[in-house]
């Protein structure tokens, strides 16, 4: 992505900028680049183990960035990506309820089912942001109803689910996933996702969402389905769940047991053991 790499190196984009000062690509990947760049100075740890001068850091660049923002949503035209990248300044920089509603609107009036948009939405109104688990799971449930199979949408309340099992280490797994309502909303998924595939097998989109199909599968004992999934993306491990297991050490050893798992079951149940 441009926007990650001007954060490496940033002088080909000063220099597009200077040729080229109303071209909305060009505010648009700015923006993105500073935003990337504060969340990069912030890191991945929770606040607690974020330290002053990382968040004084994080708040300045996110300023910068806002200025950067605003330009280029004033740019956009039908384009809603300018409006999409705000989001994570709503959550940095702690937007209340209604200015995010009204980033929101800009969003769903120029593509009311982008999967993308919705996904960092749900980040918003999640407890650990500006939300609730109530609020998260309200949204994600309210996403899914308005979409049709092959948009993806479906992928929104197991988000929900998942964030809400993270936070709560005294959860157990193996009953929290087999709730009938979580169990339904995987029936929802599978149905989405075969669309999704049978429209377009090369959408970008759908190897995350089988992915985390594959571990509430292995978690409600779903086997042979979980393997359907993980045969369908074996190999790339950088998205949810896995992306919360820490070091890259801990993404493999959270995906290869829980496929393994799964792969061994399945030999047993064909073999009658």
């Amino acid at each position: 992505m441009l926007a990650t790499e001007a954060v490496k190196d940033d002088s080909w984009l000063l220099a597009w900028r200077k040729e080229r000062p109303e071209d909305a690509d060009v505010a648009l990947v700015l923006a993105e680049s500073l935003i990337y760049l504060a969340w990069e100075v912030r890191g991945s740890s929770t606040a607690r183990h974020t330290t002053q001068e990382q968040f004084a850091g994080f708040h300045r660049i996110l300023d910068q960035a806002r200025e950067a923002v605003a330009a280029a949503q004033a740019l956009a035209g039908d384009d809603p990506c300018p409006f999409i990248v705000e989001i994570p300044l709503a959550k940095g920089l702690g937007y209340p309820h209604e200015r995010f509603e009204e980033i929101w609107a800009e969003i769903v009036k120029r593509d009311p089912h982008h999967l993308a948009a919705h996904t960092s939405a749900l980040q918003y109104w999640c407890k650990k942001w500006r939300g609730s688990y109530e609020l998260a799971e309200s949204f994600a449930r309210s996403a899914a109803e308005k979409g049709t199979p092959g948009q993806l949408l479906s992928v929104l309340p197991l988000e929900a689910y998942f964030e809400y099992e993270i936070a709560h280490d005294d959860l157990e797994q193996d009953e929290f996933y087999k709730r009938p309502e979580i169990v339904a909303a995987v029936d929802a998924a599978l149905v989405d996702v075969a669309a999704a595939a049978a429209a377009n097998p090369d959408d970008w989109r759908i190897p995350p969402v089988r992915h985390l199909l594959a571990s509430l599968l292995y978690w409600q004992d779903r086997y042979e389905a979980a393997v359907e999934q993980f045969r369908l993306v074996d190999g790339y491990i950088d998205t949810v769940p896995w992306a919360y297991r820490g070091s890259r050490e801990g993404k493999i050893k959270a995906y290869v047991e829980q496929r393994d798992f799964s792969a061994a079951q399945v030999v047993k149940a064909r073999r009658g053991i």
